[in-house]
């Protein structure tokens, strides 16, 4: 992977992992009209960009991240003040709630992680993701000014829509978005509870790429893994700012429009 590509690439995964049009179904496209494979590098690379845009939530949201590491740090200190945290604090509420979103999404990695890595290889299995996911996005104009709070069970359906978004063409901030907007929660903090959500995820992938990258040695060079994250970082932060603007105003489906735009035109030229 040349340093052009790998900012190109870092880019596409920035814009697109925020706005809800599949930063993995965008990776694979982008690698299959560059040429590029899908081996131990790439997935390499898609990890590290994943991390980039990871630096531009704790940049965005970086009160709200450590309020919740503060959060959490006291409710492990007090187990016993933990009953008490989760009714009178918003905050540490929040932090069970990305808690619980874990418990689906980890279910499905652990069961199904060899034929979701696999997916990764169809571009054409892409494109119709990514006709699904403009369906979901179109369906948000059904539920009109949703002000509701979040709960337990609607944060687990949340967490299921992130599990299918391990398919590349699916949106991972689209479908948890509209998992949200879809049980009557307000819009501005299904976007806020969707991009914090991801921090423990992509961490955790993080983590065990960098186990494995310390087994198996670097498949690429450092100077495109860097790149790419560095743009990826810069992008995320210019769209998470761009998403909550559309989500506030209820226009997901503008979003929609695109999806349809290039999964069907994938499909025709594929």
């Amino acid at each position: 992977m040349t340093w052009w590509e790998a900012l190109l690439l870092g880019l596409v995964q920035g814009i697109t992992e925020f706005v809800p049009v599949s930063s993995s179904g965008h990776l694979v496209l982008s690698q299959h009209l560059l040429g590029l494979g899908t081996d131990q590098a790439d997935i390499t690379f898609e990890v590290f960009v994943h991390f980039g845009t990871v630096l531009s939530i704790v940049t965005v949201y970086g009160r709200d991240v450590g309020n919740l590491v503060r959060e959490a740090w006291q409710g492990l200190r007090a187990p016993r003040s933990v009953p008490t945290r989760y009714r009178e604090n918003d905050t540490f509420r929040m932090g069970v709630f990305i808690l619980l979103t874990l418990i689906p999404t980890g279910i499905v990695y652990v069961l199904f992680k060899a034929p979701l890595e696999a997916t990764f290889g169809s571009p054409r299995l892409t494109c119709a993701m990514l006709l699904v996911t403009g369906v979901l996005l179109l369906l948000t104009r059904l539920r009109t000014s949703p002000e509701g709070p979040l709960t337990p069970l609607k944060a687990v359906a949340v967490g299921v829509g992130q599990s299918v978004a391990m398919v590349p063409g699916i949106s991972r901030s689209g479908a948890t978005i509209c998992a949200a907007l879809y049980q009557n929660v307000t819009p501005e903090r299904a976007a806020n509870f969707s991009f914090l959500m991801l921090l423990p995820v992509v961490l955790g992938a993080t983590v065990i790429k960098s186990v494995e990258l310390a087994e198996k040695g670097l498949g690429t060079g450092w100077g495109p893994l860097l790149v790419g994250t560095v743009a990826a970082y810069g992008a995320g932060i210019a769209a998470i700012y761009v998403v909550l603007d559309f989500v506030r105003r209820g226009n997901l489906q503008y979003f929609a429009y695109y999806c349809f735009a290039v999964g069907g035109l994938g499909l025709w030229v594929l």
